[in-house]
């Protein structure tokens, strides 16, 4: 039994899992038992990949990231990789994988704060464009000025002024570095509610990922339609031909990260580049917003 004074927010998650979460969310967690099993009945596959199968894959991708890198910083290529989704959906672990091997000093990644009262009277985009990669190096945003389309909307942080002149604004910047020659890729990673709820409350109880819970966190547990919402208008203005959004189902996190590295492995043509390493994409699990349903 977990303790509440023990735990970030006085167990605030727990709470909510017992007396607020839907009915037939909460039934589904209980019964979970075994982590392998994935919570969500239309998710593709019903267990997670093998832990043999994922290695071997992985680090066959590795090796084509690390080769991705040699070949951007002889060339000048450069990269931005926009990483949002659901909260514990996986992005900071999916980040981590990617550039495990890569040389950190070419390979940024860009995990902001809440803005300064410097930054919040600045133009919106002018703190995210100042992590913008220079020759040769690639950019990973752990969240991004997406920010305002969805978390900023939900919580009222912004007006609809603000996010109308975001909407408008945002497209012709990512079609400005896409003709500068930049690579720019948008991933939304997307999980089940029960999944997420099944995450949060496994972050409560471990003392050693306690950090990662933050009050935006539980105050969002019973947001979920509004994020939903949120979500669904974000698409709907800012998914466009130059910069398109790539939908990764991440409720198996294993599948979720090889499917990221194949898709940013595809989206360049390095010197090398190997398309029977890097494998078959597997569109169920990634795709456009069209195709891969939001949870």
């Amino acid at each position: 039994m977990t303790d509440p004074a023990r735990t970030p927010f006085d167990g605030a998650v727990t709470r909510f899992f017992e007396s607020e979460a839907p009915d037939e969310i909460r039934e589904t967690v209980r019964k979970a038992r075994d982590d392998s099993v994935i919570l969500d009945p239309n998710y593709p596959y019903p267990r997670r990949l093998g832990g043999k199968e994922y290695r071997e894959a992985y680090r066959i991708l590795q090796i084509e990231l690390v080769k991705l890198q040699a070949w951007m910083a002889a060339s000048g290529h450069r990269l931005i990789a926009v990483f949002e989704g659901r909260d514990a959906a996986g992005k900071g672990g999916a980040i981590r994988r990617v550039t495990e091997n890569l040389n950190p000093r070419r390979a940024h990644v860009v995990a902001l704060p809440a803005p300064t009262e410097a930054e919040r009277g600045q133009w919106y985009f002018q703190r995210y464009v100042r992590h913008f990669p220079t020759s040769g190096e690639m950019a990973l945003f752990d969240r991004s000025w997406y920010n305002r389309a969805v978390v900023e909307r939900v919580f009222g942080f912004s007006t609809a002024q603000e996010r109308e002149r975001f909407f408008l604004q945002v497209p012709g910047i990512e079609q400005a570095l896409v003709s500068e020659g930049v690579t720019l890729l948008k991933f939304w990673l997307t999980i089940s509610r029960a999944e997420q709820l099944r995450r949060f409350l496994a972050r409560e109880r471990d003392p050693l990922k306690q950090w990662k819970l933050s009050r935006i966190d539980v105050e969002s547990l019973g947001r979920w339609n509004d994020y939903t919402d949120a979500i669904r208008e974000m698409f709907g203005r800012t998914h466009i031909a130059a910069a398109p959004w790539t939908v990764v189902r991440a409720d198996d996190k294993r599948r979720a990260r090889l499917e990221i590295m194949r898709a940013i492995l595809s989206a360049v043509d390095y010197e090398g580049r190997d398309p029977g390493a890097i494998g078959r994409r597997d569109p169920a699990i990634a795709g456009d917003p069209l195709t891969i349903p939001l949870a």
